[in-house]
């Protein structure tokens, strides 16, 4: 029995990474990057966001693309959703989108749709996301409770924006989160509807390791009962990933846990003051460390980094993640480097984990015979015996 919980994964670079990207980019182009993720093997893309052009631009172009998309089987498509207006525009592309029936069950990522409550603890951000008040969304909860229970709804989702930390008002501390966590979840109790999720967005990045696991342990101690959470990391200053393992450590085998990141680490809101430097946890990288730690993902890899390459090329720069650049670990024979490789200096030349000798063509060999080890001889023995009795 796996120690770690349940992982989920929604992949968002058409969503949170293409937003933040420069409004040339053709549909076509993000037809063949959609078109790719979706012989990954992710299980979850987000595809983009229906909101107002004039504001995000390089959403203008959702309704062409949503016309042309051909969805692949066995994937959910979502979008994220910030009001009425942009729910009813996407329910004409639903299906291949999997909707929320309203506003009430927040941004329809989550793997179950519940009824949702969300806190922005940061006032100064949403005013210039949403251009509303933190506290006009406090105003909102009693009317999505009377709702859910009007519905006969048993289960919802308590949430944070901004979980642990502003760039125009400094840290959250976790008193500060638990405290309106608890209001949330004290409507909830009153209306006799079990709370069992929640979610914690960050979209400044200032999730470190070990404020997540704190976060993490208090709610868990608090309220056993909730056994979901979805994390929205932001990777700024480089703290996504290590956070994403810190709750992977902190939940149970009992929990599920929703991730978001994106193919190339690319992404950010153009209102949270760090423009393409925002980023989020790389698709390729994280899948590589779930597999790394025992967690099976179902996704081809060398497929998500081909997804990479296509990205870089329709951007026009390096994106933020690792494995595209540096490729897997070489884990089993026939993926070991070759022992008489050239100097291998470049970007480019590093690519022979998945494009082989054409990629160092023309590099220095300063060998003077053929390398030859008896150590990888016995190695690659073992790894042989190990694979046959495996077998």
């Amino acid at each position: 029995m796996s120690k770690y919980p349940k992982v989920e994964y929604v992949d968002e670079v058409m969503r949170d990474g293409l937003q933040i990207q420069e409004t040339s980019i053709s549909v076509d182009d993000k037809l063949r990057l959609l078109d790719a993720l979706g012989e990954t093997g992710l299980k979850h893309i987000d595809v983009g966001s229906f909101v107002s052009p004039r504001w995000v631009p390089q959403m203008a172009c959702m309704d062409e693309l949503m016309q042309r998309f051909k969805p692949k089987p066995g994937v959910t498509y979502s979008t994220h959703l910030l009001n009425q207006r942009g729910l009813e525009r996407a329910r004409q592309y639903s299906p291949p989108l999997t909707l929320p029936p309203s506003m009430d069950f927040g941004y329809g990522q989550d793997s179950r749709l519940l009824p949702t409550t969300a806190f922005a603890m940061c006032d100064v951000f949403t005013r210039r996301n949403i251009n509303r008040s933190h506290l006009d969304g406090v105003a909102s909860w009693p009317g999505i409770v009377a709702r859910a229970k009007e519905r006969g709804d048993k289960e919802a989702r308590i949430g944070l924006g901004s979980t642990w930390g502003s760039n125009w008002v400094g840290e959250f501390g976790l008193e500060e989160q638990m405290q309106w966590l608890e209001r949330q979840h004290q409507l909830w109790e009153e209306a006799g509807i079990k709370v069992v999720a929640c979610a914690l967005y960050e979209g400044m990045s200032w999730n470190t390791p070990n404020q997540v696991e704190e976060t993490l342990l208090a709610v868990k101690t608090r309220w056993p009962e909730i056994t979901e959470f979805h994390l929205h990391l932001h990777n700024a200053r480089g703290m996504a990933i290590v956070s994403a393992y810190a709750a992977l450590k902190t939940l149970g085998p009992e929990d599920t846990v929703i991730f978001d990141g994106s193919v190339g680490g690319i992404g950010g809101c153009p209102y949270c003051g760090d423009g393409r430097a925002t980023g989020m946890m790389p698709t390729e990288d994280f899948m590589h460390m779930l597999e790394g730690i025992g967690i099976k993902t179902g996704v081809d890899l060398d497929r998500i980094i081909d997804c990479v390459w296509l990205l870089e090329k329709i951007i026009g720069y390096t994106t933020f993640g690792h494995i595209s650049k540096a490729g897997p670990r070489p884990v089993s024979p026939d993926k070991w480097y070759p022992m008489d490789l050239p100097f291998i200096e470049t970007f480019e030349q590093a690519k022979h984990f998945k494009l082989g000798s054409k990629a160092y063509k023309g590099c220095l060999f300063p060998w003077k015979e053929v390398i030859q080890s008896p150590q990888r001889v016995e190695r690659e023995k073992a790894c042989r015996g190990l694979a046959k009795r495996a077998s």
